[in-house]
């Protein structure tokens, strides 16, 4: 199975790696690490989420994050990759930006 990352994903994975950068050196490379890692588990496991606001949705193990993705034609993309800590508006909102 392949996995599509759309530039919307990928601002959000920047944002977060910025974010916690911030907060003690090395945290941000391991958000990063740590959100593709599992965002490389679509590739067996895309489709078995649960569907939320209209997308699938994958919890991060390590950080309060969801990857929010779409489940083709044997091709999982990757629409945005959120902060839960958001209110669900906010999240809803972003989906519909995506």
């Amino acid at each position: 199975m392949r996995i599509k990352i759309l530039a919307s994903a990928v601002e959000d994975l920047h944002s977060g790696r910025l974010f916690y950068e911030l907060q003690a050196e090395g945290i941000g490379e391991y958000f990063f690490n740590s959100l593709f890692s599992d965002i490389d588990s679509l590739a067996l496991y895309a489709g078995i989420h649960p569907k939320i606001f209209g997308y699938y949705r994958l919890l991060s193990k390590r950080f309060p994050y969801a990857v929010y993705y779409t489940f083709e034609d044997d091709i999982a993309v990757v629409w945005r990759v959120l902060d839960l800590r958001c209110h669900p508006d906010r999240i809803r909102q972003a989906l519909h930006e995506g």
